[in-house]
C-alpha cells in the first residue's frame, strides 16, 4: 500500500490507495535465451525495441551491472519480435 498525496482525486476512505502489482516474477535474459534456443546477444538486440510496458525490465543489484529480465508478457512479446526479425531476414536473403 502507498499513501496517496493529500488532495488527490479518488482517495479511498482513510486516505490510502492500493497498488496492484500483477508481476510476481521475472525471467533473466540468459534463461529466456536458453529456453528459446537463441543467443543472449540476439535476445539483447531484439529487446532493444521493447519498452517497460512491453514486459522488459532491468534488475540491478549491489554492483553497477544490471541484468535484463522479462515478465511472462515480455517473453510473449519477445517471441513475436523474434519471428518478425527472422521473417525480415529471410525476406532480405531471398
Amino acid at each position: 500500500m502507498e499513501l496517496a498525496p493529500a488532495g488527490s482525486a479518488g482517495i479511498s476512505a482513510g486516505g490510502l490507495s492500493m497498488h496492484v502489482n500483477k508481476v510476481d516474477h521475472v525471467t533473466t535474459v540468459e534463461r529466456v535465451a536458453a529456453r528459446l534456443g537463441e543467443s543472449v546477444d540476439f535476445i539483447h538486440d531484439v529487446a532493444l525495441e521493447m519498452d517497460a510496458e512491453d514486459g522488459v525490465i532491468w534488475v540491478y543489484g549491489i554492483g553497477d551491472d544490471g541484468v535484463l529480465a522479462f515478465t511472462d508478457f515480455g517473453i510473449e512479446t519477445l517471441v513475436e519480435l523474434i519471428e518478425i526479425h527472422k521473417d525480415l531476414k529471410s525476406s532480405a536473403d531471398a
